[in-house]
């Protein structure tokens, strides 16, 4: 998954219907946020049984508390909805500070041929080019074939640093974007530049700054 892809994040009951009235052509991949939709789990494999059948890859998260995780879950509740709906999965996220105590999770996508995004997200600041380069380096050690990097860009520096960073060592496969006021610009930017994954909405937001993710697909295409 070395391509442009524009991925379709479901973290609300409408998100789950509309997701899974989805053609292959509408977005390239669908993010389930499992820890948006806990109580729903019915309906999340409902919904990964349609995607499946129509070739629609998707994209397994259950993001921790600390990093925007909803409904707050504990570490054996994350772990436990990865492992149980891996079978679904085209990728699994887990966060750069959960690489350790989620080990088995990325274990079993390795042996399950599912590919690994480690993330990592700054909602109060762009940290300095050389931490953001540190932390990559720690994500591809730890078994990532996708880094996420999401960052606030309040300022036009924020933005140039995040540009600052795609450019250096492009040979692995990054996931760029900001949030915040440089949002928008900043993810349809880095979507041309080669980030392989670019998040976008189906019913709201759930990022500042994002693009609803079938009109960010059509503005990839443009060129």
């Amino acid at each position: 998954m070395n391509r442009v892809n524009v991925v379709a994040t479901v973290h609300t009951p409408a998100g789950l219907r509309i997701a899974a009235k989805l053609d292959s052509c509408d977005v390239d991949v669908v993010e389930i946020r499992l820890d948006a939709l806990v109580d729903r789990m019915d309906e999340i494999e409902s919904t990964l049984n349609s995607l499946n059948s129509l070739k629609v890859p998707t994209l397994l998260t259950a993001r921790h508390p600390a990093e925007g995780g909803m409904n707050h879950l504990t570490l054996a509740k994350r772990r436990s909805l990865l492992l149980r709906l891996l079978p679904f999965a085209t990728l699994v996220d887990v966060e750069l500070r959960s690489v350790k105590s989620l080990a088995s999770v990325i274990a079993a996508a390795k042996s399950h041929g599912v590919r690994v995004v480690v993330s990592d997200h700054h909602f109060r600041r762009t940290p300095p080019l050389a931490s953001l380069l540190k932390r990559e380096r720690a994500a591809f050690r730890a078994g990532a074939d996708i880094f996420k990097l999401a960052t606030l860009t309040a300022t036009i520096r924020d933005f140039t640093t995040l540009l600052d960073f795609f450019s250096q060592n492009k040979k692995r496969p990054r996931s760029v974007m900001g949030m915040g006021n440089f949002g928008k610009i900043s993810r349809l930017t880095l979507a041309k530049a080669g980030s392989v994954l670019n998040y976008g909405y189906l019913d709201h937001p759930n990022a500042p700054g994002q693009w609803e993710a079938r009109d960010l697909k059509r503005q990839i295409s443009q060129g």
